[in-house]
């Protein structure tokens, strides 16, 4: 099932079909930036504009276009001093949770 009807398909119908067929069909298709390459602008737009609703998604969505953990990590911290503190705070606490999923023991 396509993103925009998994999430509000049943509620809102338009938006999710926006959002399959203009967004992620056309917008994220388009020959001038790669995946990854959108990837990190989105994160980065997210991260500055403090949209952590939907930066989780977007965070996994980079590490399947292939941007690296460590890329995210420096993307986030050098937000810090232009988008804020704050921003960059929760969009690492976001992180974290994707790299270090709860029950995960960090020692092994």
């Amino acid at each position: 099932m396509s993103p925009g009807r998994k999430v509000f398909g049943d509620f809102a119908p338009a938006l999710a079909e926006y959002t399959d067929n203009v967004l992620f069909g056309d917008v994220w298709l388009r020959p001038g930036l790669s995946p990854r390459d959108r990837s990190l602008v989105t994160v980065a737009a997210l991260t500055a504009l403090y949209r952590t609703n939907e930066l989780e998604v977007h965070v996994k969505k980079a590490l399947e276009n292939g941007v690296g953990r460590d890329e995210l990590v420096e993307l986030m911290t050098h937000l810090a001093f232009y988008s804020g503190w704050p921003t960059a705070h929760s969009a690492l606490q976001i992180a974290r949770r994707i790299f270090h999923p709860p029950g995960l023991n960090m020692a092994e």
